[in-house]
Protein backbone atom coordinates (compact mmCIF):
# COMPACT_ATOMS: atom_id res chain seq x y z
CA UNK A 1 0.00 0.00 0.00
CA UNK A 2 1.14 3.69 -1.07
CA UNK A 3 1.30 6.26 1.78
CA UNK A 4 3.18 9.06 0.48
CA UNK A 5 1.99 11.25 -2.41
CA UNK A 6 5.28 11.64 -3.84
CA UNK A 7 5.29 7.61 -4.50
CA UNK A 8 1.50 7.54 -5.85
CA UNK A 9 1.12 7.43 -9.75
CA UNK A 10 -2.30 9.02 -8.95
CA UNK A 11 -1.40 12.28 -7.61
CA UNK A 12 1.33 15.75 -8.04
CA UNK A 13 1.67 18.60 -6.40
CA UNK A 14 -0.23 21.85 -8.98
CA UNK A 15 1.60 24.02 -7.07
CA UNK A 16 4.96 22.56 -7.30
CA UNK A 17 4.25 21.16 -11.07
CA UNK A 18 5.79 21.93 -14.55
CA UNK A 19 6.60 25.73 -15.05
CA UNK A 20 5.33 26.90 -18.33
CA UNK A 21 6.13 30.68 -18.07
CA UNK A 22 6.93 32.68 -14.62
CA UNK A 23 7.71 36.33 -14.10
CA UNK A 24 6.59 39.11 -12.90
CA UNK A 25 3.39 39.48 -14.62
CA UNK A 26 2.42 35.97 -13.06
CA UNK A 27 2.92 32.33 -13.52
CA UNK A 28 1.72 28.97 -15.28
CA UNK A 29 2.05 25.70 -13.85
CA UNK A 30 1.24 22.24 -15.42
CA UNK A 31 0.43 18.43 -14.99
CA UNK A 32 -0.14 16.35 -17.90
CA UNK A 33 0.70 12.66 -18.96
CA UNK A 34 4.60 14.26 -19.60
CA UNK A 35 4.67 14.08 -15.84
CA UNK A 36 1.90 12.26 -14.36
CA UNK A 37 1.31 8.90 -17.09
CA UNK A 38 -1.57 8.04 -15.40
CA UNK A 39 -3.42 10.71 -16.86
CA UNK A 40 -5.64 10.04 -19.79
CA UNK A 41 -8.07 12.69 -21.73
CA UNK A 42 -7.67 14.77 -18.75
CA UNK A 43 -4.92 17.44 -17.39
CA UNK A 44 -4.53 20.50 -15.72
CA UNK A 45 -3.14 24.24 -15.33
CA UNK A 46 -3.30 26.84 -12.50
CA UNK A 47 -2.60 30.09 -13.86
CA UNK A 48 -1.69 33.37 -11.89
CA UNK A 49 -1.84 36.79 -13.33
CA UNK A 50 -0.93 39.61 -12.15
CA UNK A 51 -2.72 43.35 -11.76
CA UNK A 52 -2.24 44.73 -15.26
CA UNK A 53 -1.46 40.95 -16.95
CA UNK A 54 -2.95 38.85 -19.52
CA UNK A 55 -3.53 35.42 -20.65
CA UNK A 56 -2.67 36.35 -24.54
CA UNK A 57 -4.96 35.46 -26.95
CA UNK A 58 -4.63 31.94 -27.87
CA UNK A 59 -6.10 28.97 -28.51
CA UNK A 60 -5.89 24.68 -27.93
CA UNK A 61 -5.64 22.53 -31.12
CA UNK A 62 -7.06 19.12 -28.79
CA UNK A 63 -9.03 20.44 -26.02
CA UNK A 64 -11.87 22.04 -24.40
CA UNK A 65 -11.16 24.24 -21.37
CA UNK A 66 -12.90 24.31 -18.63
CA UNK A 67 -11.59 27.39 -16.12
CA UNK A 68 -12.72 27.53 -12.75
CA UNK A 69 -12.03 31.26 -11.05
CA UNK A 70 -10.55 30.49 -7.35
CA UNK A 71 -9.57 34.24 -6.70
CA UNK A 72 -9.86 38.03 -8.43
CA UNK A 73 -11.88 39.69 -11.45
CA UNK A 74 -11.11 39.33 -14.84
CA UNK A 75 -12.06 39.99 -18.27
CA UNK A 76 -12.61 36.87 -20.66
CA UNK A 77 -13.35 36.84 -24.64
CA UNK A 78 -14.20 33.97 -26.81
CA UNK A 79 -14.03 34.05 -30.65
CA UNK A 80 -16.15 30.97 -31.71
CA UNK A 81 -15.92 29.55 -35.24
CA UNK A 82 -18.99 31.30 -37.29
CA UNK A 83 -17.34 34.78 -35.76
CA UNK A 84 -19.48 34.55 -32.94
CA UNK A 85 -18.02 36.76 -30.26
CA UNK A 86 -18.34 36.79 -26.62
CA UNK A 87 -16.66 38.92 -23.70
CA UNK A 88 -17.53 38.91 -20.20
CA UNK A 89 -16.09 39.47 -16.60
CA UNK A 90 -16.08 36.58 -14.10
CA UNK A 91 -14.80 36.65 -10.63
CA UNK A 92 -14.06 34.43 -7.59
CA UNK A 93 -16.44 30.69 -8.15
CA UNK A 94 -17.40 31.33 -11.52
CA UNK A 95 -16.44 29.50 -14.24
CA UNK A 96 -16.21 29.36 -18.63
CA UNK A 97 -15.63 26.97 -20.92
CA UNK A 98 -13.59 27.28 -24.08
CA UNK A 99 -14.07 25.09 -26.64
CA UNK A 100 -11.50 23.40 -28.55
CA UNK A 101 -10.09 26.00 -31.74
CA UNK A 102 -11.63 28.96 -29.96
CA UNK A 103 -9.31 32.07 -29.58
CA UNK A 104 -9.77 33.39 -25.92
CA UNK A 105 -7.90 35.67 -23.33
CA UNK A 106 -8.11 36.20 -19.58
CA UNK A 107 -7.11 39.72 -18.60
CA UNK A 108 -6.87 40.87 -15.11
CA UNK A 109 -9.11 44.03 -14.63
CA UNK A 110 -8.74 43.80 -10.77
CA UNK A 111 -6.44 45.23 -8.12
CA UNK A 112 -5.14 41.69 -6.89
CA UNK A 113 -3.64 38.25 -8.22
CA UNK A 114 -6.43 36.70 -10.39
CA UNK A 115 -5.98 32.92 -9.94
CA UNK A 116 -7.49 30.28 -12.33
CA UNK A 117 -7.30 25.85 -11.90
CA UNK A 118 -7.99 25.11 -15.84
CA UNK A 119 -8.93 21.39 -16.97
CA UNK A 120 -8.41 20.30 -20.42
CA UNK A 121 -10.26 17.36 -22.09
CA UNK A 122 -6.30 15.94 -23.28
CA UNK A 123 -3.72 15.13 -21.57
CA UNK A 124 -1.76 16.69 -23.52
CA UNK A 125 -3.32 20.02 -24.89
CA UNK A 126 -1.59 21.56 -27.26
CA UNK A 127 -1.68 25.75 -27.18
CA UNK A 128 -1.49 28.19 -30.61
CA UNK A 129 -0.74 31.96 -29.54
CA UNK A 130 -2.34 33.80 -31.66
CA UNK A 131 0.42 36.67 -31.40
CA UNK A 132 2.91 33.73 -32.00
CA UNK A 133 0.94 32.32 -35.30
CA UNK A 134 1.54 36.05 -36.93
CA UNK A 135 5.25 34.96 -37.00
CA UNK A 136 4.28 32.06 -39.34
CA UNK A 137 3.41 34.42 -42.04
CA UNK A 138 5.07 36.98 -44.40
CA UNK A 139 4.69 40.88 -44.38
CA UNK A 140 3.20 40.39 -47.88
CA UNK A 141 0.51 37.73 -47.14
CA UNK A 142 -0.77 39.47 -43.90
CA UNK A 143 -0.76 42.55 -45.47
CA UNK A 144 -3.41 41.09 -48.40
CA UNK A 145 -5.07 39.37 -45.25
CA UNK A 146 -5.59 42.98 -43.69
CA UNK A 147 -5.57 44.90 -47.00
CA UNK A 148 -2.65 46.92 -46.06
CA UNK A 149 0.87 47.55 -47.39
CA UNK A 150 3.11 45.23 -45.97
CA UNK A 151 4.95 47.90 -45.08
CA UNK A 152 2.41 48.82 -42.22
CA UNK A 153 2.92 44.56 -41.29
CA UNK A 154 7.03 45.18 -40.98
CA UNK A 155 7.17 47.31 -38.09
CA UNK A 156 5.31 44.71 -35.58
CA UNK A 157 8.07 42.45 -34.13
CA UNK A 158 7.08 39.09 -34.68
CA UNK A 159 8.29 35.63 -34.49
CA UNK A 160 6.93 32.47 -33.62
CA UNK A 161 7.45 32.18 -29.76
CA UNK A 162 3.68 32.44 -27.93
CA UNK A 163 4.57 35.36 -24.95
CA UNK A 164 1.62 33.69 -23.11
CA UNK A 165 1.63 36.19 -20.22
CA UNK A 166 2.08 39.74 -21.36
CA UNK A 167 1.50 43.53 -19.69
CA UNK A 168 -1.29 45.54 -20.50
CA UNK A 169 -0.56 48.87 -22.00
CA UNK A 170 -3.46 51.50 -20.05
CA UNK A 171 -6.44 50.75 -18.51
CA UNK A 172 -8.48 47.40 -19.36
CA UNK A 173 -11.34 48.35 -21.77
CA UNK A 174 -14.46 46.81 -20.67
CA UNK A 175 -17.68 47.15 -22.56
CA UNK A 176 -21.09 47.00 -20.90
CA UNK A 177 -22.21 44.20 -21.97
CA UNK A 178 -19.42 42.01 -20.51
CA UNK A 179 -21.22 42.35 -16.91
CA UNK A 180 -24.35 40.31 -18.85
CA UNK A 181 -24.77 36.47 -18.54
CA UNK A 182 -23.06 34.23 -21.43
CA UNK A 183 -23.44 30.81 -22.17
CA UNK A 184 -19.27 30.28 -21.78
CA UNK A 185 -19.99 31.69 -18.13
CA UNK A 186 -21.32 29.30 -15.36
CA UNK A 187 -21.07 30.87 -11.54
CA UNK A 188 -21.41 28.09 -10.08
CA UNK A 189 -20.92 28.61 -5.87
CA UNK A 190 -24.41 30.67 -5.75
CA UNK A 191 -26.27 27.47 -7.08
CA UNK A 192 -28.02 25.47 -4.13
CA UNK A 193 -26.22 22.95 -3.79
CA UNK A 194 -27.62 19.69 -5.99
CA UNK A 195 -26.74 17.28 -2.92
CA UNK A 196 -26.30 19.00 1.00
CA UNK A 197 -25.94 16.79 4.13
CA UNK A 198 -25.31 17.50 7.28
CA UNK A 199 -21.62 16.25 6.50
CA UNK A 200 -21.21 18.46 3.28
CA UNK A 201 -22.48 19.18 -0.08
CA UNK A 202 -21.96 19.07 -3.48
CA UNK A 203 -22.57 21.99 -6.32
CA UNK A 204 -22.68 20.32 -9.86
CA UNK A 205 -21.43 22.54 -12.79
CA UNK A 206 -22.69 19.81 -15.91
CA UNK A 207 -24.68 19.59 -18.72
CA UNK A 208 -28.04 19.81 -16.93
CA UNK A 209 -27.22 23.26 -15.82
CA UNK A 210 -24.46 24.49 -18.28
CA UNK A 211 -25.62 23.58 -21.88
CA UNK A 212 -22.92 24.71 -23.72
CA UNK A 213 -20.42 21.80 -22.28
CA UNK A 214 -20.12 18.85 -24.61
CA UNK A 215 -17.60 16.55 -22.84
CA UNK A 216 -16.62 17.67 -19.33
CA UNK A 217 -18.18 18.75 -16.20
CA UNK A 218 -17.27 20.00 -12.64
CA UNK A 219 -18.45 19.53 -9.24
CA UNK A 220 -17.69 21.83 -6.30
CA UNK A 221 -17.04 19.20 -3.32
CA UNK A 222 -17.13 20.25 0.35
CA UNK A 223 -16.99 17.95 2.89
CA UNK A 224 -16.80 18.91 6.84
CA UNK A 225 -14.13 17.59 9.27
CA UNK A 226 -16.94 14.11 10.37
CA UNK A 227 -17.57 14.04 6.64
CA UNK A 228 -16.31 11.22 3.61
CA UNK A 229 -17.21 10.43 0.73
CA UNK A 230 -18.24 7.24 0.52
CA UNK A 231 -16.39 4.48 -1.68
CA UNK A 232 -17.50 4.56 -5.26
CA UNK A 233 -16.57 4.23 -8.77
CA UNK A 234 -17.47 5.87 -12.02
CA UNK A 235 -18.33 3.46 -14.44
CA UNK A 236 -17.42 5.45 -17.82
CA UNK A 237 -16.16 8.20 -16.37
CA UNK A 238 -12.05 9.37 -15.26
CA UNK A 239 -12.16 11.59 -12.61
CA UNK A 240 -9.42 14.39 -11.92
CA UNK A 241 -9.50 16.41 -8.71
CA UNK A 242 -8.07 19.28 -7.27
CA UNK A 243 -7.58 20.13 -3.19
CA UNK A 244 -8.66 23.79 -3.12
CA UNK A 245 -8.50 23.67 0.22
CA UNK A 246 -7.88 21.33 3.13
CA UNK A 247 -5.78 17.81 4.01
CA UNK A 248 -7.76 14.44 2.90
CA UNK A 249 -6.77 10.77 2.71
CA UNK A 250 -7.64 8.59 -0.29
CA UNK A 251 -7.60 5.13 -1.49
CA UNK A 252 -7.91 3.77 -4.87
CA UNK A 253 -7.50 0.14 -6.01
CA UNK A 254 -5.97 -0.92 -9.26
CA UNK A 255 -7.14 -3.65 -11.36
CA UNK A 256 -4.13 -6.18 -10.27
CA UNK A 257 -5.40 -5.65 -6.38
CA UNK A 258 -2.77 -3.31 -5.38
CA UNK A 259 -3.82 0.08 -3.25
CA UNK A 260 -3.27 3.01 -3.37
CA UNK A 261 -3.60 5.47 -0.72
CA UNK A 262 -1.97 9.04 -0.06
CA UNK A 263 -2.48 12.15 1.97
CA UNK A 264 -3.48 15.31 -0.18
CA UNK A 265 -3.09 19.35 0.99
CA UNK A 266 -4.28 22.29 -0.39
CA UNK A 267 -2.16 22.57 -3.80
CA UNK A 268 -2.38 18.93 -4.66
CA UNK A 269 -4.42 16.94 -7.47
CA UNK A 270 -5.13 13.48 -8.45
CA UNK A 271 -6.42 11.14 -11.30
CA UNK A 272 -8.77 7.91 -11.00
CA UNK A 273 -9.36 6.13 -14.46
CA UNK A 274 -12.62 5.49 -14.94
CA UNK A 275 -14.37 2.36 -13.34
CA UNK A 276 -11.27 2.55 -10.65
CA UNK A 277 -12.78 1.98 -7.13
CA UNK A 278 -11.79 5.23 -4.52
CA UNK A 279 -12.91 7.04 -1.80
CA UNK A 280 -11.76 10.44 -0.19
CA UNK A 281 -12.23 11.38 3.69
CA UNK A 282 -11.16 14.84 5.72
CA UNK A 283 -8.25 14.75 8.20
CA UNK A 284 -8.21 17.86 8.92
CA UNK A 285 -9.93 19.82 11.45
CA UNK A 286 -12.00 22.27 9.54
CA UNK A 287 -14.27 21.59 6.17
CA UNK A 288 -12.00 20.65 2.15
CA UNK A 289 -12.76 21.87 -0.86
CA UNK A 290 -12.44 20.15 -3.68
CA UNK A 291 -12.92 21.07 -7.44
CA UNK A 292 -13.45 17.70 -9.27
CA UNK A 293 -12.98 17.68 -12.88
CA UNK A 294 -14.63 14.77 -15.35
CA UNK A 295 -14.43 13.66 -18.73
CA UNK A 296 -18.21 13.06 -19.13
CA UNK A 297 -21.08 16.09 -19.39
CA UNK A 298 -23.12 14.56 -17.12
CA UNK A 299 -20.98 11.91 -14.50
CA UNK A 300 -22.41 9.18 -12.87
CA UNK A 301 -21.34 6.51 -10.34
CA UNK A 302 -22.45 3.79 -8.35
CA UNK A 303 -21.60 3.71 -4.45
CA UNK A 304 -20.98 1.03 -2.33
CA UNK A 305 -24.04 1.82 -0.09
CA UNK A 306 -26.29 0.89 -2.80
CA UNK A 307 -24.27 -2.25 -3.94
CA UNK A 308 -24.81 -3.84 -0.65
CA UNK A 309 -28.42 -3.25 -1.33
CA UNK A 310 -28.56 -4.49 -4.69
CA UNK A 311 -27.65 -8.15 -3.62
CA UNK A 312 -29.16 -11.06 -1.55
CA UNK A 313 -27.34 -11.99 2.09
CA UNK A 314 -26.24 -15.22 0.49
CA UNK A 315 -24.93 -13.82 -2.76
CA UNK A 316 -23.21 -11.15 -0.55
CA UNK A 317 -21.66 -13.59 1.78
CA UNK A 318 -20.07 -15.64 -0.87
CA UNK A 319 -18.26 -12.24 -2.54
CA UNK A 320 -17.01 -11.60 0.80
CA UNK A 321 -16.12 -15.74 1.09
CA UNK A 322 -17.73 -15.37 4.80
CA UNK A 323 -20.38 -17.00 6.39
CA UNK A 324 -23.71 -15.59 6.06
CA UNK A 325 -23.99 -15.00 10.15
CA UNK A 326 -21.13 -13.19 10.05
CA UNK A 327 -22.56 -10.29 7.67
CA UNK A 328 -22.99 -7.06 9.53
CA UNK A 329 -27.11 -5.47 8.71
CA UNK A 330 -26.22 -3.28 5.76
CA UNK A 331 -28.63 -0.51 5.56
CA UNK A 332 -31.36 -0.56 2.29
CA UNK A 333 -30.11 1.81 0.50
CA UNK A 334 -31.84 2.19 -2.87
CA UNK A 335 -29.93 5.79 -3.60
CA UNK A 336 -25.92 6.45 -2.67
CA UNK A 337 -25.71 9.62 -0.33
CA UNK A 338 -22.77 10.76 -2.21
CA UNK A 339 -21.26 12.24 1.08
CA UNK A 340 -21.60 9.91 4.47
CA UNK A 341 -20.55 10.95 8.44
CA UNK A 342 -17.77 9.46 9.74
CA UNK A 343 -18.62 7.69 12.99
CA UNK A 344 -15.94 5.59 12.81
CA UNK A 345 -12.25 6.86 14.10
CA UNK A 346 -9.62 7.48 11.59
CA UNK A 347 -7.71 3.88 10.51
Amino acid sequence: MTTSSTRSSHTASLHDGEIVEESDLGSIRRITADNLPILKGLSIKRVLINPGAMRTPHWHANANELTYCVSGTALVSILDDGSRFSTFVITTGQMFYAASGSLHHIENIGDNVAEFIIAFRNERPEDFGFGATLGAFSDAVLGNTYDLPSSDLARIRRDTTDRRLAARTGDPEIPANAYFNDPHKFDVEVQAPGLNYVSGSARFARDQYWPVLEDMSMYSLRVAEDGMREPHWHPVTAEMGYVQHGDARMTVMNPDGTLDTWTMTTGDMYFIPRAYPHHIENLGTDEWHFLIFFDQPFPADIGYRASASAYSREVLAAAFNTHIDDLPNFPFTPADPLIVKRTNPVD
